[in-house]
């Protein structure tokens, strides 16, 4: 019966060191020699500390910062090891509800701004990170900045601008914001 099952046991034993270990070690290395930045994570340090990622949202709740899209992860938001969508529908009331509520949140931050709320200030992303929100959410909130900051707002928009990505090879997706790297980028200007 050994004789049998013994060719089974030496395939899975190798299989599984080829697979298991070998494998990722290999795919690894080549990551961090090619991509090196994107095999670490894609970090974003400044003066030596790592303040985040370019690639996972990050909630900013202070009036003087560009906020992020609301994210549907828990215990809290942007949580990287919960990432997920809140799997409601178009028809579920909670997601009317919640909706509702964002836009009365964002009504009452800045009850001067009459200008109507971009779609991605209001619903989640898909999977709860986004680190990106539309110029148009950029835009809709440069007012609130530029108050809060005591800065000329067309310095505020210039700043947009500059952190606004195009599309990927020029047709994939849409013109974004990183928000992590907009923020920073105020905080450089009023050191």
């Amino acid at each position: 019966m050994f004789k049998e099952i013994r060719p089974t046991l030496v395939l899975l034993g190798a299989f599984t060191l080829i697979t298991g270990g070998l494998y990722p070690v290999v795919v690894t290395a080549i990551a961090k020699a090619a991509f090196p930045a994107q095999a670490e994570g894609s970090l974003i340090v400044r003066d030596g500390k790592s303040t985040g990622s370019t690639l996972i949202g990050q909630s900013f709740s202070s009036a003087k910062y560009f906020w992020s899209r609301p994210s549907a992860t828990s215990p809290m938001a942007h949580n990287a090891r919960a990432s997920s969508g809140s799997n409601q529908g178009p028809l579920n009331p909670a997601l009317a509800e919640a909706i509702r509520g964002r836009i009365a949140a964002l009504k009452a931050s800045d009850p001067q701004q009459g200008a109507p709320i971009p779609v991605d200030l209001a619903t989640a992303s898909a999977s709860g990170l986004d680190p990106h929100i539309s110029p148009a959410a950029a835009a809709w909130q440069a007012p609130r900045i530029a108050r809060e900051r005591g800065l000329p707002r067309g310095q505020v928009d210039a700043l947009i601008a500059l952190h606004t990505e195009g599309r990927q090879f020029g047709v994939l997706g849409e013109p974004r914001v990183n928000v992590l790297a907009l923020n920073l980028a105020l905080d450089a200007l009023n050191k």
